[in-house]
């Protein structure tokens, strides 16, 4: 057992109301007397058997717990909601993602918090957990370490590679009629060959680097194989250093300093990752009282930082390239130069420490600065009369054909109508399609498919020829097409996406990051004098929840400390 130097808040006066029922609970389930001096660590797992994402992880939190008890600390397995977008997505029109990732932060305080454990390790898994579990330790700020859980195999259909986002896609190409279903099916079938996140760089393998980059996880245990040699020993080495922060006191505000966010982003824009992760570092920031401005990170950083990796869907590199050429670590290493090598890690050394010996076994997959795959920022954060907080779009890494584009706008209020007008042939090229009442209130929680969306104007052979702007966001599997999400404020808040009219001339230029209506402020005003808030959708359980206690999106749209409750328009 590690040698006690400090008292825990987990342990009461032997004898007292609280060390005697605790001890009668602990005993019931095994666990001796002396055991309630130790360290009492959470194992927080968002398990699930609804999606492969988090199928394998009691699995994996078995070999954690061992870890943690060879190491002198006591394990407490805690279950927190397990969302995946493409199940949980079904329902309320996909409200119930966001809405869910503020679930997770929440489930964990009550348990983790309520009990007083000494500390947690996070199980990471699919897009909304992993910054639910990062926003929870700097809320509690108790020793926290993230244990990236790995993306899952992919497979073949007739011949050629399939991963669930040629699943995604295909599914709404088949809207449009350019795939046969029979396809589709063969693919679905095909797309996962076992547990794990989505295989490309997507949100979740994004937020798994965003934490190792952020300092809370261990150096080069992102991303991973689920379930492979080099994840469970990261696994194990997980629950041996949990118990030694707990001793040390190393805490995640110790950690989240400015210079790890910076790190963050810049992990983020290297690799084209995705724009989910502007929200959900912004939503860390908040809950950990940072004083971090995300958004302006990515809007200050994005220039400067080269893209030195292009994995699927932004590049043609396998996430399984990228993580044999060294994975994150070696991207920091690559990095290096533009990094605050400074900053404090869960190892209780610097970045610059934990990259001294770090290797890039392919600097053709990982690339060095003065060779990289793109110059042009990956994320591009846009501003303008459209977007007077914000408007991201996913850049890509290859020279676009189109940088600036003026259309009239054609808007919809949700997906269902924008892809029947695109069956019906009313979208047309040189269009910017409107999608709108997406946001964190008007959706709520973002919900809306503003993805399909993107896809089925692929599948009809316009994403070249067609814009899209939306206040929603978009998968992170997203990479097509001159899209903008996220546009904020937004429209159900009387944001100016929702004053703009069919007909009325958008511009977006990547070059100048502008987007703007051909509408003079006296104009808008005008439109506003006389615009009402839409009808709020939900007016009861979780989402009616949500949708009054949700803040703004540049806040990371946590929900808020005090507020009285206001209706979209309110």
């Amino acid at each position: 057992m590690t040698e006690r130097r400090r008292p825990l808040r987990s342990n009461f006066p032997r004898g007292s109301y609280l060390w005697s029922v605790r001890n009668a609970h602990w005993r019931a389930l095994g666990i001796p007397e002396a055991d309630c001096e130790k360290p009492k660590i959470a194992v927080v797992n968002s398990s699930s058997e609804l999606a492969a994402c988090f199928s394998h992880l009691d699995r994996v939190a078995q070999v954690l717990k061992d870890a943690i008890r060879a190491a002198g600390g006591v394990p407490f397995e805690i279950r927190t909601a397990a969302p995946s977008d493409f199940i949980t997505g079904a329902g309320a029109r996909g409200a119930y993602m966001l809405a869910a990732r503020d679930l997770v932060t929440n489930d964990i305080e009550v348990a983790v918090e309520g009990a007083q454990l000494d500390g947690m390790v996070c199980l990471t898994s699919c897009d909304k957990t992993v910054p639910g579990q990062l926003m929870a330790a700097a809320r509690l700020n108790i020793p926290t370490l993230m244990v990236p859980c790995g993306y899952q195999p992919s497979g073949e259909w007739q011949g050629r590679h399939v991963d669930i986002e040629d699943v995604f896609i295909g599914a709404m190409h088949a809207v449009t009629g350019k795939l046969p279903v029979d396809d589709l099916v063969g693919m679905s079938r095909e797309a996962i060959r076992g547990p794990g996140v989505c295989s490309g760089m997507g949100t979740a393998n994004s937020m798994h680097i965003v934490c190792e980059a952020l300092g809370m996880a261990l150096p080069g245990s992102a991303p991973v194989a689920a379930l492979g040699d080099k994840m469970m020993a990261d696994v194990r080495a997980a629950g041996t250093r949990i118990v030694h922060m707990v001793w040390d006191d190393l805490k995640p505000r110790d950690i989240l300093v400015p210079g790890a966010f910076a790190n963050a982003v810049r992990a983020v824009l290297a690799v084209g990752g995705s724009l989910n992760c502007a929200k959900h570092l912004q939503a860390v920031a908040t809950e950990g009282d940072c004083g971090v401005d995300v958004y302006g990170l990515f809007d200050q950083l994005g220039p400067t930082t080269p893209v030195l990796a292009g994995v699927r869907p932004v590049g043609e590199q396998t996430i399984e390239a990228f993580e044999a050429a060294g994975g994150c670590r070696a991207l920091m290493k690559q990095l290096a130069p533009l990094l605050d090598l400074g900053a404090p890690t869960v190892t209780g050394a610097t970045v610059a420490d934990n990259l001294r010996h770090a290797e890039v076994a392919d600097a053709e997959v990982i690339r060095p600065i003065g060779r990289p795959v793109s110059t042009h920022p990956a994320i591009v954060l846009l501003r303008g009369n459209l977007a007077p907080e914000s408007g991201l779009i996913k850049a890509g890494i290859g020279e676009r054909k189109v940088r600036r584009f003026t259309g009239p706008a054609l808007c919809f209020w949700s997906s269902d109508e924008a892809i029947a007008a695109l069956r019906d042939g009313r979208i047309q090229p040189g269009q910017v399609v409107v999608m709108r009442g997406a946001g964190v209130r008007g959706g709520p929680a973002m919900g809306g498919g503003a993805s399909r969306v993107v896809f089925a104007i692929d599948g009809a052979g316009l994403g070249d020829q067609v814009a899209l702007l939306t206040d929603g966001h978009l998968s992170g599997l997203v990479c097509k097409g001159l899209v903008v999400a996220e546009v904020a404020p937004e429209a159900a808040l009387g944001g100016p996406l929702g004053l703009v009219r069919d007909g009325d001339l958008v511009t977006i230029d990547l070059d100048e990051r502008l987007l703007a209506v051909d509408l003079s402020d006296a104009e808008l005003q005008q439109r506003r004098d006389s615009w009402q808030a839409p009808p709020p959708q939900y007016d009861r359980g979780w989402l009616q929840q949500y949708r009054r206690m949700v803040g703004p999106l540049p806040k990371g749209a946590v929900m808020v400390r005090s507020e009285a409750p206001v209706e979209p328009g309110g």
